[in-house]
């Protein structure tokens, strides 16, 4: 993959996360924890370019995880009531299905913060209270989100999946 802002934002989250994963082996964040994939509090947004990178990793499933997730959009275009969860999410896994290609909220969920908006893992939080992770400096997502504004335009997951299947003829 060339170097791109996306390339180079990518690397700086997973600088940060390595640095607290490193640090506190005993970090929730990893796989078998997907309580962010089943929590959703709205429809992911992503921005044009990481759109694009998601694809790569949609246009390389098999036929059927691809359908799966077809499905999973279907549903989030209809469903009016909260928790949402992920369309990409292996529920019977807990991995997401493009991993390597997630966008930039999922790469930094339980690593970043934005409290006002409660923006960060209930399930980590929870530990901090009881005294746990005291050394961790958390990332600013603010500062992740001025980098995102300059990716593009940003839409619904639902709406790049819906341009993607009138492009693509995904029935």
């Amino acid at each position: 993959m060339k170097m791109t802002t996306l390339t180079q934002l990518h690397e700086d989250i997973a600088a940060r996360v390595k640095t607290i994963s490193d640090h506190n082996l005993d970090w929730l964040c990893r796989l078998g924890c997907d309580g962010c994939c089943r929590r959703l509090a709205d429809i992911p947004r992503l921005t044009t370019e990481e759109w694009d990178w998601l694809k790569i990793g949609l246009a390389a499933l098999p036929p059927d995880q691809l359908e799966d997730i077809k499905l999973g959009i279907a549903t989030l275009t209809q469903q009016t009531s909260r928790p949402l969860t992920c369309p990409m999410l292996d529920q019977a896994k807990g991995a997401c299905r493009v991993y390597e290609h997630r966008p930039v909220a999922c790469r930094t969920y339980g690593f970043y913060v934005q409290r006002e908006l409660g923006l960060y893992c209930k399930d980590i939080e929870a530990r901090v209270a009881e005294g746990a992770y005291p050394e961790v400096v958390w990332g600013n997502h603010d500062t992740i989100d001025r980098r995102l504004s300059s990716l593009g335009e940003t839409r619904d997951l639902t709406e790049w999946f819906a341009i993607w299947k009138e492009n693509k003829d995904l029935d």
